[in-house]
Order: structure tokens, then C-alpha cells, then sequence
């Protein structure tokens, strides 16, 4: 009896769970979905809308993400996110490069999820249900030292909240394969490193964004204005281009843009309201 019970409790919370969280539709389908609030320029400490996610932008690949319910994810964690008293719900990191990731992240965080496996090349899958948000990743291969390669050693991780897909392409070395490609499904928002050559060529990493068609385009893991510029003047025909003056925007599927928008956000530490 008290087996049954608890298997009934189980079910219940999953189910609350996953009430919690608006569909997105990352995978698997076609049709644009209708009724598509987009890019409102906010505190990153103000209350949110319903249904709607804040991207703050801390510092070269990190970026804060937040739902209306509260939780908070930060990627590429690298142990230091501003003069704040913040512990996020959730962190990810590649350690492609130190400014990407800690061996010491913050005991206080429910859940630091590595890019990487525990043995070199075996890569790691995560599926964490936060019920507002689910994070999950698609592993890709990097370079390693003296010339190698590690197969699965990066990983693009995908928060599915508030109806929409945010990709962050981490570290990403290579253009996705199709299988790859797959298990991403449709970004709304994707994170892009423009550097033109820690990551990889300009060249492919436009392929890349090309191919996934998103509608909201952030760069980051630009060293300089110089490859920033050279990045933005050679998109393809048909991409916008809007230049924020501050680190955050605010983003649903009320009004995402029309065709693929590139926005220009400046990044900025965060600092605890006084």
C-alpha cells in the first residue's frame, strides 16, 4: 500500500511539473505558431510577464536566464557572475577554455551541469525537468591540446521555457551534423560565439546560423568590436541587425520578429539593486 502511494505521489508531482512549463515547440514541427512579446528593455531584478524570459548578458559566453516563476539559469559558468548575492538555480559550462566553466562552482547550486563527460570523449547527456524550464544538451566535438580532438567534449545546451527554445552553442568547433542538427529542433533564441577563429571560421559558423533559421540572434565570445563588426557585415540577405545600448532583453512568442534578427547586446556584470 504505502509503495502504491508513493508511486501515486510520484506521478502527481511529475504531472505538476510538467503543467508548469508552456509547450515549446522545439521538436518536430513545421507550422509557425501563431500568436507569436519580444525584446523590451528591463532590470534584470524587475518582475517578469507572464509567459515571457529575460536574457541578460554577463560577460563574454555567460548569459542570464530568467523565467517569470523565478528560476534563473546561468551558462558558461565561470565562478564569478558580478557583485551579486544571486546563487542561480541552475549553471552549464564547457571547458573548452577556462572562461567557460570552474572545477569549483558554488556548493550552494542545485545543479552545475558539465558540457563534458567524466572520461575523455564520452560526452554526457543531461534531461533536468525544473517544470518552469528543461535543460537539456547536444553534445559536439572540440579541438584539445597538441592537435587532438575530443569527441562529445562541448555541449549545446537548450532551455525550453515559456513556449520558446534558447540555444547556447557553447564552445562549438565544427558545424553540427544532421543528426545534430535534429536533436536541436527549432531555436527561437540562439547564443552565437562570432570570434572568427577560437571557435571556428566565420564562414561556417554563418552556415550555422543560416541552417537554424532562428528569430533572435544573440552574439557573444567576441573579443573586440573588430570581429563583432566583421561578423554583423556579412550576414546573409534577409537578417536584421538591432543594436541594444544595454545587457538584457526580454523575449516571448507574442511577437517574436518576423525574420531572423541579430541583437546586439552589451554585456554588463550584474550588481545587486541597493
Amino acid at each position: 500500500m504505502f509503495r502504491i502511494l508513493a508511486a501515486l505521489i510520484l506521478t502527481a508531482t511529475a504531472l505538476g511539473a510538467q503543467d508548469a512549463r508552456r509547450p515549446s515547440h522545439c521538436i518536430a514541427v513545421a507550422d509557425a505558431t501563431p500568436g507569436l512579446k519580444y525584446l523590451h528593455k528591463a532590470s534584470w531584478q524587475a518582475p517578469l510577464p507572464d509567459h515571457t524570459l529575460r536574457i541578460h548578458y554577463i560577460a563574454h559566453a555567460s548569459f542570464l536566464i530568467q523565467t517569470q516563476g523565478g528560476i534563473e539559469a546561468v551558462t558558461d559558468y565561470t565562478g564569478f557572475i558580478g557583485n551579486t548575492e544571486l546563487i542561480p538555480d541552475v549553471v552549464t559550462m564547457n571547458h573548452a577554455h577556462d572562461t567557460h566553466w570552474t572545477p569549483f562552482p558554488d556548493p550552494a547550486i542545485p545543479h552545475a551541469l558539465k558540457g563534458w563527460g567524466e572520461e575523455f570523449g564520452a560526452g554526457v547527456d543531461h534531461h533536468l525537468d525544473l517544470g518552469e524550464m528543461l535543460i537539456r544538451n547536444v553534445s559536439t566535438d572540440i579541438r584539445s591540446d597538441f592537435g587532438r580532438r575530443e569527441e562529445r567534449g562541448n555541449s549545446i545546451f537548450v532551455f525550453e521555457a515559456a513556449g520558446l527554445c534558447v540555444g547556447h552553442l557553447g564552445h562549438l568547433h565544427h558545424e553540427p551534423n544532421d543528426e545534430q542538427y535534429a536533436a536541436l529542433g527549432r531555436l527561437d533564441v540562439v547564443m552565437v560565439p562570432v570570434d572568427g577563429g577560437y571557435t571556428m571560421a566565420l564562414d561556417n559558423m554563418l552556415n550555422v546560423i543560416d541552417r537554424l533559421k532562428s528569430r533572435v540572434i544573440l552574439p557573444m565570445h567576441w573579443f573586440s568590436g573588430f570581429s563583432l563588426e566583421n561578423f554583423l557585415s556579412d550576414l546573409p540577405e534577409g537578417f536584421a541587425i538591432d543594436r541594444r545600448d544595454g545587457p538584457s532583453i526580454e523575449v516571448s512568442l507574442r511577437d517574436l520578429p518576423d525574420r531572423p534578427t541579430v541583437v546586439v547586446l552589451r554585456p554588463e556584470y550584474l550588481r545587486d539593486q541597493p
